[in-house]
């Protein structure tokens, strides 16, 4: 089994001490023990390879025997996920993290039920990027995706720019298995609300350059969809060769 992963912003150190709500997780959730190897990040791509010397109540102090760099990917992969209600769009945010993607964008688009605004909007926002967090935690990232501020359809026309995008829909006749795919630079999946994209939505992504695409017969949920994608892409491209 690979070695736990906690978060730290300093790797700088030889001997390091996670305490606060890392240290709780690592001292009494997962109860590590003296001896045990675990893998500290800093969730910019820095890794070290530590060993437990002392526990305390809410601290687990640590030796580093190693550090490593993730690389950044050739190909970055940016979920542009519709809001969703309930905790549909956490669940995407999770499952997307685990996969791999970079970068999470989310998108108040015309069916959405939900809209981010004001204090409500700053807290779903603060739980989407704390559920990547955790995500990239379970997954053993060293590089977590960054999860933007919310956009309004014309901004993300405008973040479109000089980008391989693919726009999710159950009526589009191209397959996402099929359609060419660079092995760098950056790659935008979108995916719409659990209404769909509207036609005058479809009609200004197209527009813009974004390719309409299907993943199979089945139509999934918003919070399912963007990491079927994410995963058919990895598969055919870099990032999993």
């Amino acid at each position: 089994m690979s070695a736990p992963l906690f978060l730290h912003d300093d790797l700088s150190e030889d001997l390091l001490v996670l305490t606060g709500a890392e240290g709780r997780h690592a001292a009494t959730v997962r109860r590590v023990r003296v001896g045990e190897a675990v893998d500290v990040a800093d969730g910019r791509g820095r890794r070290a390879r530590c060993t437990v010397t002392a526990l305390g109540p809410d601290t687990v102090h640590l030796r580093v025997l190693a550090r490593e760099v993730e690389p950044v990917p050739a190909l970055r992969l940016v979920l542009v996920q519709a809001l969703a209600k309930g905790d549909r769009g956490e669940l995407a945010v999770e499952l997307a993290t685990e996969i791999g993607v970079d970068e999470v964008i989310p998108w108040s688009a015309q069916r959405c039920v939900v809209r981010w605004a004001g204090p409500r909007g700053e807290l779903a926002l603060e739980r989407w990027r704390s559920t990547a967090r955790e995500a990239g935690k379970q997954s053993r990232r060293a590089r977590l995706p960054v999860v933007q501020p919310a956009l309004e359809t014309p901004a993300l026309l405008a973040r479109m720019a000089g980008t391989r995008t693919v726009v999710l829909h159950e009526q589009a006749d191209l397959a996402l298995a099929r359609i060419p795919l660079p092995d760098c630079g950056e790659v935008l999946l979108v995916v719409g609300p659990e209404g769909g994209i509207t036609d005058g939505e479809l009609a200004q992504l197209t527009a813009a350059g974004g390719t309409p695409v299907r993943l199979g017969r089945s139509v999934l949920r918003t919070s399912t969809a963007g990491a079927a994608a994410a995963a058919v892409v990895s598969a055919r491209t870099s990032r999993w060769s």
